[in-house]
Parts: C-alpha cells; structure tokens; sequence
C-alpha cells in the first residue's frame, strides 16, 4: 500500500539573517505541519533551495528533519539532477533507511528528448530503490509526455509514482486513466490538487500546504470522501494566496507567508531573493481574508 497519500508538503529551508540555516525555525515548521495534519514531508526539494545548500548543510538538513520528526510522518528525500549517472551514484550511497522514497527532478538543462528522459529514469530504476518521478516543464525546459510516464509505469515498478507539475491539466488526466493500478499520481501544482485529487489523483506535493496544512489537508480529504461542494469551499479560499505565493517564483512567496505566520523569517539565498514589498502588502492583505 502507498502511504505516500494526501498532503505531502516541499518543506522550505529556514535561514537566518547570516544567512545560515535557521534550524529552530525549522523545527518550528516541522511540528506546524505535523499538528495540523499533513501526511508527509518532502525534504530538499526544489522549494528547500536545495541548489544553494553545500553537501554539509544538505547533510545537516536531513538529519534534523529525521530527528524532529521521529518517524511520526513518512519522509521523501529530494534527489536529482542533470547528470544521470551522478544521481544514480548520489541515491546508491545515500543512506535511505529513514525515508520511504526519492523524488527525483527530471534531468534539466540539457533537454533530453523523451527516450532520453525514459532511459534517464531507467537507470535511476536499477538502483532498486523506490522512486518518485518528477515532471515539472516550467524548471526543467521538458515535459516528461504522458506516454513516457506510462512507459516508465508499466516497465519499472519502483518507479511507483509521479508529482506531476505539466500546465496542461489533461496530461494528468491521460496518466490517471491509462496508468497500471500499482502507480500513483500526485498533483505538483497546487492550484490542480482538487481536480486531479477528483479524477483519481493521490493528492498533492504542496508549497501552500505547509502555511496551511489543516486547511488543505482537510480538502484532499474531503476530495477522497467525494464531498465536491465541500471541497471546492476550501479550494476557492485558498486559490488566490495560492496564485500570490507564485507570481514571484517559489520559495519566495511562501517564505512571505511562513513570515507572517512568525514560523520562518523572511531570508532567501541569491539569486532568490524576497518577495517585493508590493506583493507582501497583497500577500499580507489576502492572509486576512482567510
């Protein structure tokens, strides 16, 4: 059975005005999450800003996230790259024994073709090791297309889940219809969690749900029960602070967010920086109407 189901949340990196990893804060954001309902975390993923975090600190990260969270929820680890065979070698000497899967970024950059995609991921599937596919066009410049995801579904059952984050939503609806029963699709946009969530998905890799965990939380559930008006109730009250947290890219508005809440300060690694004060006014305002 997959206990990867529900809200997982891409747990932010915390930092301090130096600009060190704020570890309180995040111990902080691992409790908020864990009272309010998420059903897993996500850690060193795109929103960690893992791509400005040295090896040492990456380190660091996860042993914290490990010991704050206690084997309370089910832990994904962050792993990939554009180089096939580094990943390869970076998820074989990586100590797993405390996460239930790898979420693994298509390659970006280099923008393989769709059989380079495919052979890409067949090789991160004879590590042996269960595997999260992760397509998401507007970073990596390539859309991984529904019927390479099918392929890869139905030839490696490791590879035993996809967060898909294409803009066309019918792309998710191809792979939830024409996907084998043991592969599980989870939504990677926020916005789409409730349709996709509706039409069969497992629920989401939220950035939003970690500000708002018992709220999102309880949407997917309610998604799950077929409870539609409920559902939409809460999606059309989060859509708008959903839309706000991306205008300026992400980590950015969600960290505004966290801010307010007084859970994370508001510091991010160039070449992020925070949101503009315009948008934390708009962020600041839409926060009250929730």
């Amino acid at each position: 059975m997959n206990i990867l189901k529900g809200v997982g949340v891409a747990l932010v990196t915390p930092f301090n005005e130096d600009l060190s990893v704020d570890f309180e804060s995040l111990t902080k954001l691992i409790e908020f999450n864990i009272d309010n309902g998420t059903n897993f975390l996500v850690v060193l993923g795109t929103t960690a800003e893992a791509a400005t975090l040295s090896p040492e600190e990456k380190k660091q990260v996860i042993q914290h996230v490990i010991k704050i969270n206690n084997q309370r929820l089910p832990l994904v680890l962050g792993i990939g790259g554009n180089n096939t065979y580094e990943v390869k070698r970076e998820i074989e000497s990586a100590d797993l024994s405390d996460f239930e899967a790898i979420l693994s970024v298509s390659p970006y950059y280099n923008k393989p073709n769709q059989e380079g995609l495919y052979r890409h991921y067949q090789v991160l599937a004879e590590t042996g090791k269960k595997i999260i596919i992760y397509n998401v066009p507007s970073r990596t410049g390539q859309n991984i297309e529904a019927v390479t995801t099918l392929r890869l579904a139905n030839e490696f059952p490791n590879l035993f889940m996809i967060k898909e984050a294409a803009p066309n939503i019918l792309q998710y609806f191809d792979i939830l219809r024409k996907k084998p029963a043991h592969f599980s699709l989870v939504s990677g946009d926020d916005e789409f969690t409730l349709p996709v969530t509706l039409a069969g998905g497992d629920g989401v890799i939220s950035v939003i749900g970690q500000a708002y965990p018992k709220e999102f939380s309880e949407m997917v559930q309610l998604a799950f029960q077929g409870k539609v008006n409920e559902a939409y109730q809460i999606h059309n009250r989060l859509v708008e602070i959903t839309r706000l947290i991306f205008a300026e890219g992400n980590p950015c508005g969600i960290k505004a967010v966290l801010a307010e809440k007084g859970i994370v300060k508001n510091h991010l690694r160039l070449p992020l920086i925070p949101a503009s004060e315009e948008l934390h006014e708009r962020i600041k305002e839409e926060m009250k109407s929730i």
